[in-house]
């Protein structure tokens, strides 16, 4: 065995492992099942071109020299990043451990009460320092929340001024400069009119629907969001504001003067800046906008029993039920993110927060005072950390770059300085020292940072903030090391057992990927530092364009959109800068298969486009004469195709090439989701099928972990004619030669995240990238054809064969009054995750066991099926007290004294052998969605005090 072999360790089943499924799917060789399984037409010649793979040590070492490239100055750019202090605790029991970065989205509630709280906490967190009485489980990035509150008070603007088509938005001037791009970005193909001014300058004209400000303004001024707000209220104009998290621990919450919807980021709470990401942002609205709200929410419901118990709440308004009628395309958040700025909340309580904000406000006025004595001129009058300096920038910048100091220069007379919770004394008597050489004046020194105020007393806040018990409770390492344990042990992740969800790919994160995270110099870079001093990141984020690109196929790569759905926008929004290019800005067709994944019809609906439906035939396949029917009936206005390949049926559709050339035969590009490239890698590409365009999860293909529900990463590869428009950024150029506007707040997207990816390909290289896409589909086969004779799959290719994942058919165990939820929730019994449920079809299970798991792990999960489906045989419709209706079983009820069911706790609990060498429990019972839908509580408060009240 080769030790130096990253393969080795990254792909499940060994050698013998594989031969003996091969044997058991009844093929002679792996590559005798990839040629049953791919079309012909759509193989690759010859293996990609990368670099030979490197070992776990060599990789490190070269990540760690690469490190060296970025130079970490002290920085005072501020614009929505600030250096910070991650506190230890929180790092090591969170972010460098697999049991919270490996769990996936909390669907299966009941084993994902650890998650949920910790994520109650933030909202919790972020409902009391905005004064808002919602806010949802965090968004992408403060810009991109910002767009999706434009969005929303769009949505729900008054009834009189939808029929009149208002439609005019205002943006305050002092809106950090890549908010603005992005709501340039957001409002044009929804039909918005954005109108950027000065405050004090608007005149709430009845012909705006809504208005956004900064608070404090891009330049540190804090101005007086009560009078803007009850003025624009005067005039039915909602207004959103974009609040900095820690400064409102000094000035009063927004919603406490009428705000509508509060947006920012969390990154201050003890977030690497990481270059750009990721970062969790918040959205804070009004109940009243329930229905609206992007992104998830977690909220108070109880189980079978009563008890207390958590879950996603109001599912019904997300773009997978809603698709082309949804207002948002967002169906994730930033979780692990979230997770940890809502314990660094925890850790430091109310008074923590306090004497941070007091100090980190305190050092500014000393600051502010030391620069007037050396005859400088301030000129903010109320302000929390940031200050503006009117000087020759030219001559600051030429001084502040010999001393390593960053500042941000917005012109040429002006720079401001945003401190931040890392300065200190030292810090502040070195920026004396930068300043006096400017001046031409002594430096002097200060001793101490002392309390200082200089914040008007109507802009104090008055309001209590983190007032319940968890924030009061944790703040010794020893208090909250126990309470992140205690709520890890309540969820199921990756550490535990498989997670095999069909279009998910819960695939090993491996540890040499995830240490580069917490390397010092990958994560303390701003994302507006000098080009210079990212030399390391711009030379991993180059190369891992560079390999993304060859690995589709394409011309290049923009690894700037944040997540997968907004990688899905920004494929259409490059298309449909490229039909404008060419004076065809017309077409605005967007076809769409039926089985598509729900976020496809929310972003045409979002770039501005028609969405037309497409039918499936019989086996689960694109309808090939429906779609030429279409697409030559909407040929003058088509703009695009949206395909996922293989198929979300878990196919490779033959007639995928014939399906491409339809599309341009019409006059339209493909864009092509890249949900399954994990079944593409090294086998065929996106650029072979024919497509124009596709986007990348590199949180499912390549290795980021899902975090709980984010961190995700969806960067687009485009072809040779869409490479002009890829995204750029108002601060830091990038993007193409006629780049679009920004997608996402930062140059790169989430750029720290991304040497996840990066390591994962320098260290598997060609070969091992192909042969993880093999054993992908050997997995998926091999666990088709043990289940067979006991479950029937919906769909395969035309010989028979699998993808990478199947789908289930569960339906017809309705006969004997099991639902595809009872199915899932007693494989929690077995100590597994269940698959994918009811997508892309109702009543169904799409399997995906990844190339990480061995044979012995996808044996157990085989055997509890086998098992489950015994079960199910032995259930009449009218036994509605059985194993299946009353799963999960958990550790309360198997101890307790009272047993009222028909079946022993043996089988309730260790229903096979191996279940009790590692048993798992569940820490509620049945979750009741409804109840807690009609009873929506979304911040820690225990649900009796709301039952009494």
């Amino acid at each position: 065995m080769d030790t130096t072999s990253f393969a080795l360790r990254h792909i499940g089943p060994d050698q013998q492992e594989q031969q003996d499924m091969l044997k058991t799917i009844g093929v002679d060789s792996l590559d005798q099942l990839i040629y049953e399984t791919l079309p012909d037409g759509i193989k690759l010649k010859k293996e990609l071109n990368l670099d030979e793979p490197m070992s776990e040590q060599e990789y490190l070492v070269h990540i760690h020299n690469l490190s060296k490239k970025n130079k970490v100055y002290k920085t005072y750019i501020g614009l929505g990043y600030h250096p910070t202090i991650l506190p230890a605790v929180i790092q090591r029991n969170i972010l460098e451990n697999p049991g919270w970065y490996t769990a996936y989205t909390p669907y299966q509630a009941e084993i994902a009460q650890g998650r949920l709280e910790a994520l109650l906490n933030f909202q919790t967190m972020i409902t009391d320092l905005t004064g808002m009485e919602l806010a949802n489980a965090s968004l992408l990035d403060e810009s991109t929340a910002a767009a999706e509150a434009m969005s929303l008070l769009f949505a729900v603007r008054e009834r009189a001024q939808k029929k009149e088509g208002i439609n005019k938005f205002f943006v305050s001037e002092d809106i950090l400069p890549q908010t603005l791009s992005l709501l340039q970005t957001r409002a044009l193909p929804i039909g918005i009119e954005l109108v950027i001014g000065k405050e004090s300058e608007f005149d709430f004209s009845q012909e705006f629907f809504g208005a956004i400000l900064q608070y404090p303004g891009k330049h540190g001024q804090v101005t007086d969001l009560k009078s803007f707000i009850e003025q624009a209220k005067e005039n039915d104009i909602k207004v959103a504001v974009a609040a900095d998290i820690l400064s409102l621990v000094k000035l009063e919450a927004p919603g406490s003067f009428g705000a509508d919807v509060v947006v920012g980021t969390t990154q201050r709470f003890g977030i690497p800046m990481g270059y750009g990401g990721p970062h969790a942002a918040f959205f804070a609205t009004k109940e009243a906008y329930k229905r609206d709200i992007p992104g998830r929410i977690i909220g108070v419901t109880k189980d079978l029993d009563g008890n207390r118990a958590l879950r996603m709440a109001l599912q019904t308004r997300e773009q997978h039920i809603k698709r082309d009628k949804a207002t948002s395309n967002i169906c994730t958040a930033q979780v692990l993110l979230a997770v940890m700025a809502g314990m660094y909340a925890v850790y430091h309580g109310p008074k923590g927060l306090q004497f941070i904000a007091d100090r980190v406000h305190s050092a500014t006025v000393l600051l502010a005072d030391a620069l007037k004595k050396l005859g400088f001129k301030q000129v903010n009058t109320d302000y929390f950390d940031t200050l503006q300096i009117k000087v020759k920038a030219k001559k600051v910048k030429k001084i502040a770059k010999a001393k390593k100091v960053n500042f941000y220069y917005p012109d040429d007379e002006t720079v401001t300085i945003s401190l931040n919770e890392t300065t200190t004394v030292r810090d502040l008597n070195y920026l004396i020292l930068v300043f006096s050489e400017i001046a031409g004046e002594e430096a002097f020194t200060i001793d101490d940072i002392t309390y200082a105020n200089a914040i008007s007393d109507k802009y104090q806040r008055q309001s209590e903030f983190l007032t319940l018990d968890v924030f009061n409770s944790y703040h010794s390492e020893t208090e909250l090391m126990r309470y992140i344990k205690k709520l890890e042990r309540k969820d199921l992740s990756l550490n535990h057992s498989m997670i095999s969800l069909g279009s998910c790919t819960m695939k090993l994160n491996a540890a040499a990927e995830m240490l580069p995270l917490s390397i010092f110099k990958w994560a303390n870079v701003h994302p507006f530092v000098p080009e210079k001093q990212a030399k390391g990141y711009l030379t991993v984020l180059k190369e891992l364009e560079d390999q993304l690109t060859e690995i589709t196929g394409f011309a290049a790569t923009s690894l700037q959109p944040n997540s997968g759905a907004q990688g899905e926008y920004a494929g259409l929004m490059v298309i449909k800068a490229y039909h404008e290019s060419r004076g065809e800005g017309h077409r605005n067709i967007c076809l769409i298969p039926s089985s598509a994944h729900g976020t496809n019809p929310a972003s045409a609906v979002m770039a501005g486009m028609q969405v037309v439906v497409t039918k499936s035939t019989d086996k689960g396949n694109i309808d090939v004469e429906d779609l030429r029917e279409k697409a030559e009936k909407y040929k003058d206005n088509l703009s695009c195709l949206m395909v996922t390949y293989p198929s979300t049926h878990g196919v490779y559709e033959s007639a995928i090439k014939e399906v491409t050339k339809i599309i341009h035969d019409n006059g339209g590009q493909v864009y092509m989701d890249g949900a399954n490239m994990n079944a593409q890698v090294g086998l065929t590409n996106p650029g072979r099928i024919g497509a124009d365009v596709c986007h990348l999860n590199l949180h499912k293909t390549f290795a980021i972990p899902h975090g709980g529900g984010g961190p995700g990463v969806g960067p687009i590869c485009v072809a040779k004619q869409l490479v002009p428009f890829l995204p750029g950024n108002p601060v830091i150029k990038t993007g193409g030669k006629k780049a679009i506007t920004a997608i996402s707040a930062a140059p790169f997207g989430s750029a720290l995240v991304c040497l996840i990816s990066y390591g994962y390909i320098k260290m598997l290289g060609a070969h091992g990238l192909t042969h993880a896409t093999k054993t992908a589909i050997l997995n998926a086969n091999y666990m088709k054809q043990r289940l067979q004779g006991h479950f029937d799959t919906l769909y395969s290719g035309e010989m028979g064969r699998a993808a990478h994942e199947m789908i289930v058919d569960c339906r017809p165990f309705k006969a004997n009054g099991i639902e595809v939820t009872d199915i899932a929730k007693r494989l929690m019994d077995y100590g597994f995750h269940a698959p994918t449920v009811s997508f892309p079809v109702a009543g169904t299970l799409m399997i995906e066991p990844t190339e990480s798991e061995s044979k012995e792990e996808l044996d157990r999960f085989c055997d509890a099926m086998i098992s489950i489906k015994k079960e199910i045989d032995a259930t009449s419709k009218d036994d509605v007290n059985n194993v299946l209706k009353n799963a999960p079983h958990t550790l309360e009820m198997l101890t307790s004294d009272t047993w009222n069911f028909p079946y022993s706790r043996e089988k309730a609990a260790f229903p096979l052998p191996y279940v009790g060498e590692n048993k798992f429990w569940p820490t509620v019972r049945r979750v009741d969605d409804a109840y807690g839908d009609r009873n929506l509580i979304c911040t820690c408060a225990p649900i009796e005090d709301y039952m009494e009240a």
